[in-house]
């Protein structure tokens, strides 16, 4: 599990790609970043808005909503979308798919093992394939033991 202190050195990476994309780091921002990060849960914004409203207090919905589009802006958290489901949010920007348990809900990193560049997939012509993502439904191993 990844943890994320407020120490100025783990701030950098932050503040780097909000300035790289014309932002500035704010408290607020900062504040839903550590959200995102302290629980790798793939929090939906209204999650994230009563998380960061604990240490937090003033911190109202829209400005969680400008906060997450800031950080999918910057590359620092991307949207997840499960079928019909309200937008969930993941920190984790390496190549990976989700696991959504179809009885708790609970959602899940997969390691993708497959890159576009080796996936064998014909596409018409002209296309070009910049990722694969793949969402896997299922039981969670607390739902799966639960079912038994």
């Amino acid at each position: 599990m990844l943890t994320h202190s407020k120490s100025a050195k783990s701030d950098g990476p932050l503040t780097e790609a909000l300035a790289h994309s014309g932002l500035r780091l704010t408290p607020q921002r900062q504040q839903v970043h550590e959200v995102l990060r302290e629980k790798m849960d793939h929090p939906t914004a209204d999650q994230v808005f009563m998380r960061a409203k604990h240490k937090m207090p003033e911190i109202s919905m829209a400005t969680v909503y400008n906060c997450l589009d800031a950080l999918v802006t910057c590359g620092l958290v991307r949207q997840v979308t499960l079928d019909r489901g309200a937008t969930r949010y993941c920190p984790n920007m390496q190549d990976h798919s989700h696991f959504y348990c179809d009885e708790c809900g609970s959602v899940y990193d997969i390691l993708q093992t497959i890159s576009p560049e080796d996936a064998d997939i014909k596409l018409p012509r002209g296309f070009r394939l910049k990722n694969i993502e793949t969402n896997l439904h299922g039981l969670c191993p607390d739902c799966a033991a639960k079912a038994k």
